[in-house]
């Protein structure tokens, strides 16, 4: 059973912000550090500076002789298993870390020639260089770290999605950066029959993880080698029949050796090499699992675009259904853009609580129509205004939306509403608002919106949001 069957929130996947697990068994799927890194939010940016921190003060203990610190601080950790994230087929019960499992981790770093000699520089690093310390591991340490902004993560969807918590919870061990050292609170969390849960974003899981060993190995490190026994004309270099010059991956292996401590042997030769593996990691992000990647991976169905839609549509025009109706284009424009735009939140508040956006979107796109567009406007953020109106928005609706926007929280936002009778003005204004340099605002009909699932539709074009681009090419005509 799933969260959503659970606790009833007539939902599915494609339009919950996160992975909507088995209450009983784990789904096979990692928290990456990675993901944290390029996720362009506050709330990442606060996980990536605890796991730098925690990771950081291991690493420090170590290499200064405190190995009593290190193990105290390594031996808190252990499978969270109210994630249901990992490999466990069955009831979720601890697969990768534990007690002992935790002293292993503090052996293979007190042990390892890439910590003493300053190979590493985060948590990730340990998957190519550290013995015994794989994908597993890593996202476990992870999801260890960043528990706390995990609860304020899962207290927020809890009170977005009307799921009933339990007060005075055991939070488990949280880490504290300014005393490095972990704690503990009551806090409020679901619980399931099966125990405490921790929701986690479906934007910082992955089948895979981004770093790997594998590939580091045969694509970086031995090519790099091959290069090196060419240049060198050394007795493993073959000359074939049409002059080229190789070097076969077997006499590499022979010479240089496989496994983790080759692999630091070589890097510390070598360390350019693994400068280079990082730049082409961050040059070609990772993107998080699309509909029909969790589909398949968490046993899930794709999303009914036309259903939700028409969920939006059947609703009556008129203040009575407003909240009704931001709801059902919330719940649309969440599965409609995942995963380029992600971590909705309904009535976000700006200026101390003063004003509020009835929709704020994550822009983590790593292409398309909304990539273009944090590529070349200031658009960290998308904002959405819904107006269950029966005649055409006006000039206020459109001040309102743009006195929203801001150089650091982003300038583009959709005007989501019923109809027009005037479109050609609507745009017009727009398009003002966007020349006097007031931010980019790109009004959706129904009409419009019917356009955007139709474009998801198996024999649509490749540019999935080409009205988008279109509308946004009228602004700035």
């Amino acid at each position: 059973m799933r969260v959503s069957e659970y606790f009833g929130l007539a939902r599915a996947q494609p339009d919950l912000d996160f992975v909507d697990v088995d209450i009983w068994g784990d789904i096979p799927i990692f928290v990456d550090p990675r993901a944290l890194r390029v996720l362009p939010s506050q709330w990442a940016s606060d996980c990536k500076s605890l796991a730098q921190n925690f990771f950081h003060t291991v690493l420090d203990a170590i290499r200064k002789g405190r190995h009593d610190d290190a193990r105290w601080l390594l031996r808190r950790l252990r499978e969270p298993n109210e994630t249901h994230l990992g490999y466990s087929r069955q009831k979720a019960r601890g697969h990768a870390l534990g007690p002992e499992s935790a002293a292993g981790v503090w052996d293979a770093l007190s042990r390892s020639e890439a910590v003493k000699s300053g190979l590493l520089e985060d948590l990730e690093d340990t998957i190519l260089m550290v013995e015994g310390i794989g994908p597993d591991i890593v996202s476990d340490i992870t999801t260890n770290v960043i528990r706390e902004p995990l609860i304020h993560y899962t207290q927020y969807v809890c009170s977005m999605y009307d799921i009933p918590m339990r007060n005075n919870v055991d939070s488990g061990p949280l880490w504290d950066p300014k005393r490095r050292a972990w704690k503990s609170e009551f806090v409020a969390l679901p619980v399931t029959s099966r125990g405490k849960l921790l929701l986690v974003p479906k934007s910082i899981v992955r089948r895979h993880m981004d770093y790997d060993l594998n590939e580091y190995y045969r694509h970086y490190l031995l090519e790099h080698l091959a290069e090196v026994e060419i240049s060198a004309n050394t007795e493993l270099v073959i000359l074939l029949k049409d002059g080229r010059k190789k070097v076969y991956i077997r006499d590499l292996k022979e010479k240089y050796g496989e496994g983790k401590c080759a692999v630091v042997e070589i890097t510390r030769q070598y360390p350019d090499v693994l400068e280079r593996y990082r730049d082409a990691k961050k040059a070609h992000v990772a993107p998080p699992l699309d509909h029909s990647e969790l589909a398949e991976t968490t046993g899930t169905d794709m999303p009914d675009w036309k259903a939700l839609l028409h969920e939006v549509t059947k609703i009556r025009p008129g203040p009575h259904d407003a909240d009704r109706y931001h709801r059902a284009v919330e719940r649309l424009l969440t599965s409609l853009f995942y995963p380029a735009l992600s971590s909705p939140e309904l009535e976000y508040r700006i200026h101390q609580g003063r004003k509020r956006i009835d929709i704020k979107y994550v822009n983590a796109a790593t292409g398309g129509f909304f990539g273009w567009l944090s590529w070349n406007y200031p658009a960290p953020h998308v904002f959405v205004e819904c107006k269950n109106y029966k005649g055409d928005p006006a000039n206020p609706e459109l001040d309102q939306l743009a006195g929203r926007f801001s150089p650091s929280r982003g300038k583009f936002g959709l005007l989501v509403c019923r109809e027009f009778k005037d479109k050609p003005l609507f745009v017009q204004r727009c398009r003002d608002t966007a020349q006097d340099q007031r931010g980019f605002i790109i009004a959706l009909d129904d009409g419009d919106l019917e356009s955007l699932v139709e474009g998801l539709q198996p024999d649509a074009p490749p540019e999935k949001f080409d009205l988008l681009r279109k509308r946004f090419e009228e602004l700035t005509m």
